[in-house]
């Protein structure tokens, strides 16, 4: 349901992303490992289409439908959903009210809020004074109101706690449905509801593995997509070796 055939990004004048290949089938959920500075966070930037990053080479293709050049609101509108690393504070609007904008349609808010330990934040602006965990969960809501197809995850354990992590893990192995099956042939007489939600996941300490099941892993190193394994052995390898050796038995 993604294809990104030989991308090429700019942000200004430097080239941030090289020829990447990627593609994400319906069910599946993939873990992106990768350095600072590497890209990661630009490739879910241009995938979800903010116009800094300057497409110039390549293709993005998201349920059959050619996205490279779409705008953001229309791709948000198509299916796309991101849980951003660092959102903005807005003064002004309610956390409900953003919910209530999100809503791919009408929705319990006070039920949905009451999943991720919410409720009391709701009239309360958006993140104003929200800590790491908080605001963390306020964009998971704002993703299960938009009940998106293919959601992009930029590092959702960062600046959070034990105890939150604990919510925004299992909150997100349950937006991507990994409780359900993936359809295959050979689990077809499973009574399982079909898996059809895509993830991609940033991470950097790997501690949302514990929660989230994940099908592939990957890592960006330089702006360049290699390394593609189980996610907890490229883990392993980052972890005993770095990501320049990790790289290297790629090569």
């Amino acid at each position: 349901m993604l294809q990104i055939k030989d991308l090429q990004v700019k942000l200004g004048d430097k080239e941030i992303l090289k020829h990447i290949d990627l593609e994400i089938h319906a069910g599946e959920t993939h873990i992106l490992f990768g350095p600072n500075g590497s890209g990661k966070t630009s490739l879910l930037m241009t995938i979800m289409g903010y116009p800094q990053y300057r497409v110039t080479g390549g293709k993005i293709v998201f349920k059959g439908e050619d996205i490279t050049h779409m705008p953001v609101n229309e791709r948000a509108q198509l299916g796309i959903g991101v849980s951003y690393q660092r959102p903005p504070t807005i003064n002004g609007v309610k956390t409900r009210q953003m919910i209530e904008i999100c809503a791919k349609q009408a929705v319990d808010t006070q039920a949905l809020a009451e999943k991720v330990n919410f409720s009391e934040f709701l009239e309360r602006d958006i993140n104003a004074g929200f800590s790491g965990g908080e605001i963390k969960r306020s964009e998971l809501l704002q993703l299960m109101a938009q009940d998106a197809d293919l959601l992009l995850f930029d590092e959702p354990e960062s600046g959070v706690d034990l105890e939150n992590i604990s919510v925004i893990g299992k909150t997100i192995s349950e937006l991507l449905q990994r409780d359900f099956r993936l359809n295959d042939k050979k689990t077809q007489r499973e009574r399982r509801q079909e898996r059809t939600k895509m993830g991609l996941i940033i991470t950097h300490t790997g501690f949302i593995l514990d929660y989230v099941t994940a099908d592939k892993g990957q890592v960006l190193y330089d702006g360049v997509l290699t390394c593609t394994s189980h996610p907890r052995e490229i883990f392993r390898c980052i972890s005993e070796v770095g990501y320049g050796e990790c790289v290297k038995c790629a090569i």
